[in-house]
């Protein structure tokens, strides 16, 4: 570990959160009532935190290639949606109700990164749509095919 670059450490502090965060989300989807309803959260959490876990460890023994890292400015560039994430992980989800909050969080998001214009009001119709059509898959896939238990607050 003496020869640590920057890069290998920001893959390493990266890695380690994300672990953190595997670890912290599997917990809570395995302590959960009705259990039934965590079925599939506890699946995919089971699954993202040994993938997490084996991705830390790579990182920590220099077994990936971790490339230049990751510049001041690209941390920059990605802050925005980094906030937007956090606040629909840790607020809107349940505060406003899955649905509501994930179509705002990513019409947000979509808005954010696209490079078209955000003075046309074509290109703004077309992000409109695409988060609709995104909630409608959202939608079916855990309403209608899962029957995965969504956070339900003021709205839906």
């Amino acid at each position: 570990m003496s020869d640590l670059s920057m890069p290998r450490l920001q893959h390493i502090l990266a890695s380690g959160a994300v672990a953190a965060v595997g670890v912290w989300i599997t917990y809570i989807s395995y302590t959960q009532q009705p259990s039934e309803a965590f079925l599939f959260p506890r699946l995919i959490a089971t699954i993202f935190v040994v993938l997490a876990i084996w991705t830390f460890v790579k990182a920590c023994l220099g077994w990936t290639k971790v490339g230049t890292g990751i510049t001041l400015r690209q941390f920059t560039s990605l802050l925005p949606g980094l906030i937007v994430a956090l606040v629909y992980i840790f607020w809107a989800a349940k505060g406003l109700g899955f649905y509501t909050a994930t179509a705002i969080a990513f019409f947000i998001l979509l808005s954010l990164y696209d490079p078209n214009s955000h003075s046309e009001v074509r290109s703004w119709v077309k992000r409109v749509i695409i988060t609709a059509c995104f909630m409608v898959v959202m939608y079916l896939l855990f309403a209608t095919l899962l029957k995965v238990y969504t956070p339900r607050e003021i709205f839906f």
